[in-house]
């Protein structure tokens, strides 16, 4: 008879989970995700290269995990906590230019409707030409402004916000220091 040789190899059940982001936040992640027990799964056929024609576009990174790991019940809080600090992130990196464009779309707006009357003056009969003008030059104004209104929210918000990211990144720094104390 032959004999059958096993390998030296013990059998080892994974945890899965994906992870969908961007190319900027690819290799932060990868790195913040390794202090939780997770690293990135090489069985599967990854994209992660930068898209050219859209470097902002969703990449989905795939991780696995030892499902015997020690801690691994504190190691998920930890990570859950993690992953609440970084959605804080995103949405204060989001807040930066979202009410920038509400006011700028606001002016336009109002602008917009200064032309539609003025627009509504000149085509009644008789025109009404003075009336016009006077209403075309707010309406100039409110579509011209709303880039320097936009500019100056921004420069604003992103001076405040940027305080706050970086303390929401020191939070989450501890966590990963904490998680690969546990690992």
């Amino acid at each position: 008879m032959s004999e059958i040789k096993k390998d030296s190899q013990t059998f080892v059940a994974y945890d899965y989970k994906e992870v969908i982001t961007n190319s900027e936040k690819i290799s932060f992640l990868i790195d913040s995700y390794e202090n939780f027990g997770w690293e990135v799964d090489e069985n599967v056929n990854h994209k992660m290269t930068t898209n050219r024609v859209n470097p902002y576009a969703n990449i989905t990174l795939r991780l696995k995990r030892n499902r015997k790991i020690m801690n691994k019940m504190e190691l998920t809080r930890l990570q859950r906590n993690f992953e609440y600090c970084i959605k804080e992130i995103d949405n204060l990196e989001k807040s930066i230019t979202s009410q920038g464009t509400m006011y700028s779309l606001i002016v336009g707006i109002i602008g917009t409707a200064f032309m539609a009357g003025s627009v509504f003056a000149v085509t009644s009969t008789p025109p009404k030409i003075l009336l016009c003008i006077i209403l075309g030059i707010p309406a100039f104004v409110g579509w011209i402004i709303p880039y320097f209104i936009y500019r100056n929210v921004v420069r604003k918000r992103t001076a405040k916000v940027t305080s706050l990211i970086e303390d929401k990144l020191d939070e989450v720094y501890e966590l990963c220091e904490k998680g690969s104390k546990l690992l």
